[in-house]
């Protein structure tokens, strides 16, 4: 284990000091009727998160999502019955999960999009004889 410098020891402090002095949550709550989890900031907004667009929440029932904790210092919301946790600070930036998941979001979005461009090349292909067939493997 490396020792911490005394530069290293006053950054991180302040960094740990930048995030107390933000919006943390005060209150989380699962609210069925409307599907959403609401999560209380310390700033009085309130933030409304469809369970379905969060990593971690998807497909979880209403009694999953009614066990709610937050932690000490109000950076996170714990859902214990899914092991699933929100960072308070990136779902202001609008970070609904990991890169990777957020990423695969995106992609499946992409490619659901429809576009009078992206209709005209699909024709097109159509006319071609659709998308090419798998290479087929000898012994298959």
């Amino acid at each position: 284990m490396t020792e911490l410098t005394e530069a290293e020891f006053v950054a991180a402090t302040a960094r740990g000091e930048a995030r107390l002095s933000g919006p943390r949550a005060e209150s989380a709550h699962y609210d069925a009727g409307r599907n959403r989890v609401i999560v209380r900031l310390t700033s009085g907004v309130e933030l409304g998160l469809e369970p379905e667009l969060v990593e971690g929440l998807r497909g979880a029932s209403a009694d999953e999502l009614r066990d709610i904790e937050l932690d000490a210092f109000g950076l996170g919301v714990h859902f214990p019955r899914l092991d699933a946790d929100l960072y308070v600070p990136a779902l202001l930036e609008g970070v609904l999960g990991s890169k990777r998941w957020m990423a695969a979001q995106l992609g499946a979005a992409g490619g659901r999009a429809r576009s009078p461009a992206k209709a005209t090349a699909s024709r097109a292909n159509g006319k071609r004889g659709g998308r090419p067939r798998g290479a087929v493997v000898a012994g298959d």
